[in-house]
């Protein structure tokens, strides 16, 4: 016989909780046969608070125990927190995952193999370019967290201001086949710059920083990811002379 859950959300006409809807859809996943509560003006959500003598919703009761919201919810059901907190790649992961899909996705569309230069080339260029519009959203949040510990931002800051710009001009100008000479020394100065200033901060000076290469609130560490960054730029305008 299925479990009875009694769930109580808001859902006003201002506001719909989204956790309350979770909170619903993995009750009805897991089999749990459901009363669904909305808590329908800001009124009837403050006299639940203070019914139960709880701060938050939405608050979840399973046979007659209450478990808690949606957080709550999960660990009593053994699942892990959906929780962002902390340290974490998968921005990265998600941001070169795509470029390299995309890059695939190009290439197989034209004449060339897709185990080729070209596909790389794109790969990098398509990275580049992601990376920039994510330091671009929030300039000031980047140009924070970029200054602590890039070398020519701390001595000029108005550098982290034109940093995502040179960025987003090499990934687009490698995109558009401009000539290796208009594209190369941006890629090649910013990639060196950011290179040295990241292996001094985290391998000479052992600094615990986060990095600033998918923009200022992320929780990405400084360290190998933003290097790689560097070092791809420095590559590709390496190969943009040479080829």
């Amino acid at each position: 016989m299925a479990k009875s859950a009694q769930l109580y959300r808001m859902a006003t006409p201002e506001h719909i909780c989204p956790f309350g809807l979770k909170s619903r859809a993995l009750l009805k996943r897991k089999g749990y046969q459901l009363e669904d509560h909305t808590l329908d003006s800001r009124e009837q959500t403050d006299a639940f608070k203070q019914k139960h003598d709880v701060d938050t919703t939405p608050q979840v009761f399973i046979e007659g125990e209450r478990i808690g919201g949606y957080d709550d919810l999960r660990a009593h059901l053994g699942l892990p927190s959906e929780s962002s907190e902390g340290t974490s790649y998968t921005p990265v992961m998600a941001i070169f995952s795509c470029c390299l899909l995309a890059a695939l996705a190009l290439v197989y569309a034209g004449p060339a193999s897709l185990v080729s230069m070209q596909t790389l080339e794109v790969f990098v260029a398509l990275s580049m370019l992601v990376l920039a519009i994510q330091k671009l959203q929030d300039l000031t949040a980047f140009s924070n967290r970029f200054i602590t510990y890039d070398l020519l931002g701390m001595r000029y800051v108005r550098y982290a201001y034109v940093y995502p710009f040179a960025e987003a001009y090499a990934g687009i100008g490698m995109l558009a086949g401009l000539s290796a000479w208009l594209v190369a020394p941006v890629a090649f100065v910013i990639g060196s710059i950011g290179a040295i200033s990241v292996f001094k901060a985290v391998y000479l000076d052992k600094r615990e920083l986060k990095c600033a290469c998918v923009g200022g609130d992320s929780d990405v560490p400084l360290g190998a990811i933003s290097l790689t960054e560097n070092l791809f730029m420095i590559a590709a305008a390496v190969w943009m002379w040479v080829s």
